[in-house]
């Protein structure tokens, strides 16, 4: 990987890029990630680069929703097993997930690698290798999935989602929690719990709140029970409007102007 000095402005953005680029190499990630990775960081740069408070609410439902749920299951596609590996196995271990790799551009050692990565970030209870169900409605490989994983569920959690199987996975009853930075994406516009926010943040953030909420089951009920998916999206897109216009009104503010020394005497 290329050196990247820490003091470098974009140094996050950076890693983040070159790690994709050795999950690229290694047979992790495929090129069209790429794309889509950079796809979703432009739509930070106007989110501010931190969990909005539209963000942290849906975090905080989406613990809600993972901690009462019978049978949940995290869904991993290669951009997560590069990105997160570490927080889908910490998550996973937290509410008692089970973790599936469901991939479009599939192979078989494409699976084996991103669940090897798993296992070792600590992820104790993965699938993926042996799909033996289909998800109604979908022609491309991720409708093939495990029976007693994501056919099963009752609540899957999908980072970096495809707004095809958000809808199948809907169609079929499920809670589907996404993570995407994307606002008006299928996906955010499809999903029970739409969260627009990083990887990286959002991971930690839901299992921040899982500990938060696990020893208050009245707490639980009353944020499932308030969250309200149309209202959160529309807060999600006044916010990014306010954005907007601070961006804006940064550009057409007139540049300080600079006070004349004054001459010394004598």
């Amino acid at each position: 990987m290329t050196r990247i000095p820490k003091s470098h402005p974009r140094y996050r953005s950076l890693v983040t890029r070159e790690a994709l680029v050795a999950a690229h190499r290694q047979g992790v990630v495929v090129l069209e990630g790429l794309i889509a990775h950079g796809r979703g960081e432009a739509w930070d740069y106007l989110l501010g680069e931190e969990s909005s408070a539209p963000a942290l609410v849906a975090e905080r439902a989406a613990a809600a929703f993972l901690l009462t749920a019978k049978r949940p299951v995290i869904s991993v596609n290669g951009n997560v097993a590069a990105l997160a590996a570490k927080e889908v196995a910490s998550l996973a271990a937290a509410v008692r997930a089970r973790v599936e790799v469901n991939l479009f551009h599939r192979t078989d050692a494409r699976v084996r690698k991103i669940t090897k990565s798993l296992r070792d970030a600590g992820a104790t209870d993965v699938l993926g290798s042996r799909p033996d169900a289909r998800i109604p409605g979908l022609d491309s490989e991720r409708a093939r999935c495990h029976r007693q994983g994501i056919y099963a569920a009752d609540v899957v959690l999908v980072p970096l989602e495809d707004g095809d199987r958000a809808e199948a996975l809907a169609r079929m009853g499920k809670v589907v929690i996404s993570v995407d930075l994307n606002p008006l994406s299928r996906t955010s516009r499809t999903a029970t719990v739409p969260i627009v926010d990083e990887l990286t943040r959002a991971l930690p953030n839901i299992e921040r709140f899982v500990f938060e909420l696990r020893m208050d089951s009245v707490e639980t009920a009353r944020v499932r029970r308030d969250y309200d998916r149309a209202r959160n999206l529309a807060a999600v897109y006044a916010f990014l409007r306010w954005r907007l216009a601070e961006i804006v009104r940064a550009t057409k503010a007139p540049p300080r102007r600079r006070k004349k020394a004054r001459p010394r005497k004598g």
